[in-house]
């Protein structure tokens, strides 16, 4: 003989079935909530690296990588000048790759890179972007050791009137691949013919807006 279920048995099983659901699901919910990561290092300790990111001598990007460390040591902060005119010759043979790490003055670099906490790049505009051999010198950095977590800002000068805006659009998109955090206030120091500090220093409004970036990039 057949059993059947009353009516409001076929209305009771449902309502449990979801009541049921809903609890497990809430547990499994609860296991998967995903934990905070704190950095270990405090981001506004430690030096700041002023990096002029040209090889060519006598440019105006390491004029004002030279003006921007004096800056940050008035402040009260330790800073320090990397200029790329300082890579070996023929690094990007040498010192990339298959060579990464036997390259001894190559390594001196990557240990300025490695102790800094903060960076602070000067950029030329080369032919719609920042200099090759800027990228080469960042391609024979640790990965992602040397810009994982850290904090850096840019300035951009160019004889151009863009200011190498394009430089430090790429260069920030780079930046963000590498896990670093980049300085909303970007400077864009456009129309120094001469490559002269004078001719920067002589524009108020420059001098003022590398004031604001020099406080705002230590407290960052």
């Amino acid at each position: 003989m057949k059993k059947y279920l009353s009516p409001l048995s076929y209305w009771l099983l449902p309502c449990l079935f979801l009541v049921f659901s809903s609890l497990t699901s809430g547990s499994e919910e609860k296991t998967e909530q995903p934990t905070e990561i704190k950095n270990p290092q405090a981001p506004n300790m430690g030096t700041i690296t002023v990096v002029a990111a040209t090889n060519r001598k006598n440019s105006l990007s390491a004029q004002v990588a030279d003006y921007y460390a004096k800056r940050l040591q008035e402040h009260g902060c330790n800073s320090q000048v990397l200029k790329l005119t300082a890579l070996p010759a023929d690094f990007t043979v040498s010192a990339l790759y298959e060579n990464k790490g036997q390259h001894p003055e190559f390594h001196k670099l990557q240990e300025m890179m490695t102790a800094a906490q903060k960076y602070v790049f000067i950029v030329p505009e080369y032919n719609g972007s920042f200099p090759g051999v800027f990228k080469a010198f960042i391609d024979g950095l640790k990965f992602p050791d040397t810009f994982s977590g850290k904090r850096c800002a840019m300035v951009g000068v160019s004889k151009g009137i863009q200011g190498s805006v394009l430089a430090l659009s790429h260069l920030t998109d780079i930046f963000h691949h590498l896990k670093m955090n980049v300085y909303p206030l970007k400077l864009k120091l456009a129309n120094i013919r001469d490559s002269q500090l004078t001719t920067v220093l002589a524009n108020a409004q420059y001098v003022s807006l590398l004031e604001e970036q020099v406080t705002g990039i230590i407290q960052y």
